[in-house]
């Protein structure tokens, strides 16, 4: 299961990921995603990823798709933030920039 909150501020959007991030959800965290970033305003977008237990290789996928796509992670516990830092890391080799926090 895969729960997705929508947390709107005025100067961030924050979509806050909680369960298994794994097919098919990985799919709504995408969608999701694409929805959020249509009605922006001037806000910066930010997934929230806490009480994380599993992510498949398709997670990664879309983590590693939304970073390149300039979105921004913050992470609670140890094996979600080991999983987004490993990510970060191929992302700044593969375009020189850090991609994540």
């Amino acid at each position: 299961m895969l729960k997705i909150s929508l947390i709107d501020s005025a100067t961030q959007r924050r979509l806050v990921v909680e369960g298994k991030l794994l097919a098919p959800w990985v799919a709504e965290l995408r969608s999701a995603c694409e929805k959020a970033r249509a009605d922006l305003r001037g806000r910066e977008l930010v997934i929230e990823m806490k009480h994380i237990t599993t992510i498949s290789q398709e997670g990664e996928n879309v983590i590693l798709e939304l970073m390149n796509g300039g979105i921004k992670f913050r992470c609670h516990g140890v094996f979600t933030k080991h999983v987004v830092k490993q990510l970060t890391r191929l992302t700044s080799r593969n375009s020189g920039t850090r991609a994540g926090d």
